[in-house]
């Protein structure tokens, strides 16, 4: 049966985070945060929420190069291995548990990103408009957001029916369905240990195209919103890697 509320399921995160976080996901952070840079014309000192961090690879990185970072997260694990890595560094940032749906603050960022589909989670697609509202609001005027996720246009030329992971002896198992109308995702997920003990997950994920997610923004307030096809700034067209949405306020 779909947990509409999967994502708030501690054990998805946990069990999964060797394979939603490999070290390959890590390696291409400061390549991501150069792309960032350029995209938002961000200027030392300026001020960055990184709205889903999970464990932290922007953010981070972010604060390493001297602009004063908010990372918001609902999943308080992953915000202490942040804390701890900042501590550790020495870096300045601002580590806040919250739901994305709920944090707000007016006029206060240079640059907003909300990066590897950490989108599209619940079942109410009025959430996600509310989100983006939220978002527009917290940002300074001039302020940008930037959003990267898996499209319908790279998943209608990739996608396969059932995949499979190992990491360390554990593996991840999937089973996807599309929705009617390419609306979204249906998705069955195992986990199976070392110890042979599997857990099993079921949700839905929605899915946007490119001018679905630019009229989503265009709606919620946003001035001008450019098309990409990754975080380096290449076109989206005709085979895009990524949904990227630059918007500007």
């Amino acid at each position: 049966m779909n947990d509409c509320n999967w994502f708030e399921q501690d054990s998805f995160w946990l069990k999964l985070e060797p394979f939603l976080f490999t070290p390959a996901h890590w390696e291409v952070v400061k390549s991501d945060v150069d792309g960032l840079i350029r995209l938002a014309q961000l200027q030392p000192g300026d001020s960055v929420l990184d709205l889903g961090c999970g464990p932290g690879r922007h953010s981070l990185e972010l604060a390493r190069r001297g602009f004063n970072v908010t990372a918001v997260d609902r999943f308080e694990p992953y915000l202490e291995r942040v804390r701890s890595a900042a501590q550790q560094e020495n870096l300045k940032l601002e580590i806040v548990a919250a739901d994305m749906r709920n944090f707000i603050a007016d006029n206060r960022f240079d640059l907003a990103v909300n990066l590897y589909t950490t989108f599209g989670y619940f079942p109410d697609i009025e959430e996600d408009r509310r989100i983006l509202r939220n978002i527009f609001a917290s940002l300074k005027p001039g302020g940008r957001l930037i959003m990267q996720m898996c499209c319908k246009e790279r998943l209608a030329r990739i996608f396969q029916p059932h995949g499979w992971d190992e990491v360390d002896g554990e593996f991840k198992l999937e089973e996807r369905t599309i929705l009617p109308g390419w609306s979204g995702i249906h998705n069955r997920w195992m986990h199976i240990a070392r110890d042979g003990v599997k857990t099993e997950w079921e949700f839905d994920l929605r899915l946007y195209s490119g001018t679905e997610l630019k009229t989503e923004l265009l709606n919620a307030g946003f001035n001008q919103v450019e098309l990409y096809g990754g975080l380096d700034g290449s076109p989206f067209a005709p085979e895009p890697q990524w949904l990227v949405a630059a918007g500007l306020k």
